[in-house]
């Protein structure tokens, strides 16, 4: 599957120049977050229909990533959050691996054991829903079979 259509950098700086510096080392560089890793996760904008990148902190179990919508614990989702429900397939770069996959909110007992790996992958997560009255969305991507 290739995502199709213009590409609409980021209007903030660090994630704009976070994943210019990725994509242009391959993953080689630009692939940490204040020493931990990320992905890059390119997607379709749910109003503009461009292409859209986001660095993600870097979350996997077998294959299967976990993308928190934490929006540092602000009380709204970030705007990418949006961009996924709509536009469910993406491309994921881990490194130099890019894959696709389909994204889902996980909720209920389903989402618990995967808030737990984000947590102990990521242990801010959990200072980010101290700061929210919502409940920090949890998307599972998972591989689109060739």
């Amino acid at each position: 599957m290739a995502l199709n259509g213009e590409y609409e950098p980021s209007k903030s700086d660090w994630v704009r120049e976070n994943v210019e510096l990725f994509e242009s080392t391959n993953g080689a560089e630009g692939n940490q977050l204040n020493g931990d890793p990320i992905v890059v996760i390119t997607g379709i904008g749910a109003k503009s229909g461009k292409i859209r990148k986001n660095p993600v902190m870097r979350v996997e179990r077998d294959g299967t990533y976990v993308v928190v919508a934490s929006k540092g614990g602000a009380p709204e989702n970030p705007e990418w959050y949006h961009n996924y429900v709509a536009h469910p397939e993406v491309e994921l770069q881990d490194g130099p691996v890019k894959k696709d996959y389909r994204a889902r909110i996980v909720d209920g007992e389903e989402r618990a054991p995967w808030w737990d790996l984000a947590v102990k992958t990521w242990p801010t997560y959990g200072e980010y829903q101290k700061k929210t009255d919502r409940q920090i969305p949890v998307f599972l991507l998972e591989p689109i079979s060739d």
